[in-house]
């Protein structure tokens, strides 16, 4: 009982029973309409009819209309339209009778029409010349149309036709639809089933489909076949589901990172420890010296003035590393760990990688090597022009670090390109020299390293410039990275271009 209700209640239900409505709703008005109007407009339309063929006997007898045989015309229209006609001539003898039967109720309906009491009567229409009436004979029981006239030529015409035929054509007329409304349910029902089916099934389907994906299962898809709306639905459907599992998607790679920042998080202690180990590691070296050269100005140990002098100006240069390198921590620090705002406005970058050039010139002169560019004159770009030199200037340093002669070729080269598909310009620093090894190419990144642990202090740096690089360029969102060449090594990151 429950699955019946169902499906009187889903879509296919209400559109069988609001078709089937439709359709007994036609037919009962073609009924009610075949039952109180036809009779009506039949009447109407055999008062015009009988006019008409008035006023073709007035245009028969006044001329106006040639005949050879005047009776036999009447006879054809009498046939023709199953009419009665008399015409009476000013004397009132019958010049012209259709029918015996008719010159038995001649003088009744002359003399008295309808006065002797067996005749009902209802005028229709009446003008100066004649008069349209329906009669109904209260003995015989028949009902007529009857048009008396008076012709130009003074004769007077008598013409009628029985209403009987018209009120049984109503009754077999209603007969027959009564059997058609039956033939029509039942064909009408079949049809409307199928109809039902065919406009129901589809959504039944993106029914389907959407309970599927209120499950998260995205896999089906409604299959499109017309450019109906219905269609227009499954497809939007589908647009729809495909969203939904690129966002649901989404979701998960979101909540497998915050898994992973979780899981970091929880490394945190470990990392602050390894940090302050590294630090400690640092400057240990510089402090040593510091003591060291310290203790032996305390003590006299060379009297000169040479020597003094010696010993403070190394005191003050790893005083000044020691500065620097803690200014670079703390930079990172809140690089790293801070939503930084940067000071972004239009320059050209060209121009400041010469600048950094040419201040770099002094070490670049000691490694007895040139710079070459590839590039345009003019690149505008939109950053912070402070963060975008620090990174070319660590590029560079880095560059004449490592710079070697390799097949007789010792260089380093600054290129720009501009991708404008993506409205960036990418600067590569290239410095002929060695690859650095693949278990290297990201450990360059993390603090502190140092892919030469043999190299000096004066040039060997802290380690952490290409971390500044990295937490500059994550800022961003923009590419960066190291590759090896053939001859050499390239660092490289993208800058906004300034549209």
């Amino acid at each position: 009982m429950g699955s019946i209700t169902k499906q009187f209640k889903s879509v296919r239900g209400k559109l069988f029973f609001t078709l089937c409505i439709i359709v007994l709703s036609i037919i009962l008005f073609l009924i009610i309409v075949n039952s109180f109007v036809l009779e009506k407009y039949y009447q109407y339309a055999k008062s015009n009819q009988l006019k008409n063929v008035y006023n073709t006997i007035n245009a028969y007898y006044n001329g106006e209309i040639q005949v050879n045989d005047m009776e036999d015309e009447l006879d054809q229209i009498s046939i023709k339209n199953n009419f009665d006609i008399i015409i009476r001539n000013v004397q009132g003898t019958a010049v012209y009778l259709s029918n015996k039967d008719f010159l038995a109720n001649v003088k009744i309906i002359i003399d008295f029409w309808g006065a002797n009491g067996r005749q009902e009567y209802q005028i229709l229409e009446e003008t100066d010349n004649l008069q349209v009436r329906t009669i109904k004979d209260t003995e015989t029981k028949i009902n007529y149309i009857m048009l008396s006239g008076k012709l130009d030529n003074g004769f007077q015409t008598y013409i009628r036709i029985p209403l009987s035929s018209i009120k049984e054509s109503v009754r077999i007329s209603n007969s027959f639809l009564y059997t058609i409304a039956t033939i029509v349910i039942i064909v009408g029902g079949i049809a409307i089933m199928y109809i039902s089916k065919s406009f129901s099934n589809p959504i039944s389907e993106i029914n389907s489909i959407a309970k599927k994906m209120s499950n998260l299962d995205f896999s089906h898809k409604y299959v499109v076949t017309d450019d109906d709306e219905i269609n227009e639905l499954g497809q939007s459907i589908n647009v729809m589901s495909d969203k939904l599992e690129a966002t649901i998607n989404q979701l998960r790679n979101t909540n497998i990172e915050l898994e992973k920042d979780i899981e970091k998080k929880s490394k945190i202690d470990e990392m602050r420890k390894s940090f302050i180990s590294d630090v400690s590691h640092e400057l240990k070296t510089p402090i040593a010296l510091i003591q060291g050269y310290s203790e032996g100005l305390l003590e006299n140990v060379n009297s000169d003035s040479e020597s003094r002098k010696f010993y403070a100006e190394v005191i003050l240069d790893e005083t000044n590393k020691m500065d620097k390198m803690v200014k670079q921590l703390l930079e990172l620090t809140k690089l790293e760990y801070e939503k930084r705002e940067f000071n972004n406005t239009t320059f050209n970058i060209v121009e400041l990688e010469k600048e950094i050039v040419r201040t770099s010139q002094v070490m670049l002169d000691e490694k007895g090597v040139k710079v070459e560019f590839d590039t345009e004159d003019k690149i505008e770009v939109f950053a912070d022009d402070m963060y975008i030199s620090q990174i070319v200037t660590n590029y560079l340093t880095n560059a004449i670090k490592h710079v070697k002669e390799i097949d007789g070729q010792k260089y380093i080269k600054i290129t720009n390109t501009v991708l404008q598909d993506k409205g960036k310009v990418r600067v590569t620093v290239f410095n002929t020299g060695n690859n650095i090894s693949e278990e290297n190419l990201t450990r360059v990144w993390n603090r502190f390293f140092k892919a030469d642990e043999a190299r000096n202090r004066d040039d060997g740096g802290s380690g952490i410039g290409l971390s500044i690089v990295r937490a500059i360029m994550n800022n961003y969102g923009n590419d960066f990275g190291v590759q090896n060449k053939d001859n050499g090594v390239e660092f490289y990151f993208d800058v906004d271009l300034t549209n």
